[in-house]
């Protein structure tokens, strides 16, 4: 058995949990949390971002959204993210990150998430007292 820990963009969830469901996960939990990743170097990645991110706050004070952006962009402040947790049988580890990484996949070159696949040493189901792969 395995725990895979996805760390993804907020606006993703909805694609993220069909994923899941359609990927056959027995179950899985989410939760609403802060964080960043490794910063990112490219100045012109940096810069198509910043613009992006600029049209998006039309109608809001321009000073303010340009510092509250360049603080996104810099590592000064952390983003919004879903955490998914999911524990799966080994057989269907590689069927569930494939659909993870499809559900989740863009075209802004940063920022789409991480994956992270742990082994899990036992599980109990409260109600019956069922272990491992018969408790999912």
């Amino acid at each position: 058995m395995k725990e895979i820990i996805a760390v993804v963009r907020m606006n993703r969830t909805n694609a993220t949990k069909k994923a899941l469901i359609e990927s056959g996960a027995a179950g899985f939990t989410a939760l609403k949390v802060m964080g960043r990743g490794k910063l990112v170097e490219d100045k012109g990645v940096i810069a198509a971002r910043k613009a992006n991110m600029m049209e998006l706050a039309i109608g809001e004070d321009a000073k303010e959204a340009e510092q509250l952006i360049d603080g996104f962009l810099d590592g000064q402040r952390l983003f919004p993210r879903r955490m998914f947790h999911v524990i799966a049988k080994n057989q269907d580890v590689d069927q569930i990150v494939q659909a993870i990484m499809n559900a989740n996949r863009t075209e802004n070159k940063v920022g789409d998430g991480k994956i992270f696949v742990l082994p899990i040493a036992e599980v109990v189901r409260i109600r019956t007292a069922e272990r491992n792969e018969v408790a999912l």
